[in-house]
């Protein structure tokens, strides 16, 4: 796995690295590195993540990340998303997780990012910055797809500053909106297991909430596998799983990035 570096923001408006002070990018083959070329990019609520793949999900850069900054806004974010770019060199697409709902590149809700979300057409507008066809999907969806086996019931929810979630039905996507729904007490998912409950409430107590939830969601979908990923199920690494549920790694969320392209556009 490659090492990942954090580039952390100094102020609102990002500056590009001076020469040989950006992140080192590795290129194992050269030109040899099958095509077409994926810039991979996961944005979350508090990191944004790039890495080049070649056409076998193989990487050809190291993994970069730089802070998500308070109030995201399609400004700021799509401007972190050009400089992540260029440290990157050349490639020949782009796919993008994004955490929120999103449907043919459209942004319909960021409750974890910042304002002026609502109707934002972001994977058109990155298109046009990077001059590069775009493909973008939930940031959920786009990690199911790296992960999945493509039969039966799958279904994936992701843990970090908010909870994310799609199902697959023989390998076929169907986002989902479970962390809005009622989990707890009258609370949703997200309010339970997101980030803002694992620091209130404590590791502890939170994961004690996450396997009444694995168990919750059991019964809901008779699901044959669950994968759990995200930031936050690293918490489970020590807990003792029921045999249909599997935590899978932060990479699958950039793998997934190759599919997205083979996968019929939502």
């Amino acid at each position: 796995m490659t090492t990942e570096q954090t580039i952390n923001l100094a102020a609102k408006k990002p500056r590009r690295q001076k020469s040989g002070a950006g992140p080192k990018l590795a290129e194992p083959g050269g030109k040899s590195a099958l095509k077409p070329l994926t810039l991979a990019i996961d944005i979350g609520g508090t990191g944004i993540k790039a890495e080049k793949l070649d056409a076998n999900g193989r990487p050809v850069t190291e993994r970069t990340k730089i802070a998500t900054p308070h109030n995201a806004t399609p400004k700021k974010l799509s401007k972190i998303v050009e400089r992540l770019a260029a440290d990157h060199g050349s490639f020949d697409r782009v796919s993008i997780g994004f955490p929120g709902v999103v449907k043919n590149g459209v942004v319909y809700t960021a409750a974890n990012l910042g304002k002026g979300w609502n109707d934002y057409p972001l994977q058109k507008d990155l298109a046009k910055r990077l001059h590069k066809p775009v493909r973008m999907a939930n940031d959920a969806d786009v990690q199911g797809l790296g992960c999945i086996r493509g039969r039966g019931i799958e279904l994936v929810i992701t843990l970090g500053t908010g909870f994310g979630s799609v199902i697959f039905v023989d390998g076929q996507r169907i986002h989902l909106e479970i962390g809005h729904h009622p989990f707890h007490h009258g609370k949703t998912y997200e309010d339970e297991l997101g980030n803002r409950a694992l620091a209130k409430k404590g590791k502890k107590k939170w994961l004690k909430l996450l396997m009444e939830a694995i168990a919750d969601l059991a019964q809901t979908f008779n699901y044959d596998r669950l994968y759990i990923g995200g930031g936050n199920a690293r918490l489970l690494v020590d807990s003792k799983l029921p045999s249909k549920v599997k935590i899978v790694s932060n990479m699958e969320g950039l793998l997934g990035g190759i599919k997205l392209w083979a996968a019929p556009t939502k």
